[in-house]
């Protein structure tokens, strides 16, 4: 097999890709962006470093809340515009206290909360 060349993503206009984080047993668990340099140093260090668009700063993910992601491996799709991260996740995902971002599900035109804030 090739060695994995991150040149070979495609980034869109701003330097971004989108990062899907799923547990290892399936679960998605949220949408982040990165850039290169976040790539780069999450798979240099195995911790997940995201690029955040509204603070324009890397975010290293579990950094103030202690909700730590540790890389297991990196996917990238077919068009190489999108990654996928399976990781090990301490805490919940979320910022609202959930296990995951993913946690209003629309059934018969109506949302339907599947999932409260963990105490």
């Amino acid at each position: 097999m090739p060695a994995f060349d991150p040149t070979s993503l495609r980034f869109d206009d701003r330097g971004l890709i989108p990062a899907v984080a799923q547990a290892r047993d399936g679960t998605v668990l949220m949408l982040a962006w990165m850039n290169a340099e976040s790539l780069a140093e999450t798979l240099r260090t195995g911790r997940v470093t995201y690029w955040s668009r509204s603070r324009a700063a890397f975010w290293r993910k579990g950094e103030t809340s202690g909700h730590v992601q540790t890389l297991v491996e990196l996917r990238v799709d077919c068009d190489r515009d999108a990654l996928l991260l399976v990781v090990d996740q301490v805490g919940p995902a979320c910022h609202t206290n959930r296990p995951s971002c993913f946690y209003t599900a629309v059934r018969d035109g109506e949302e339907v909360v599947l999932a409260e804030p963990v105490a």
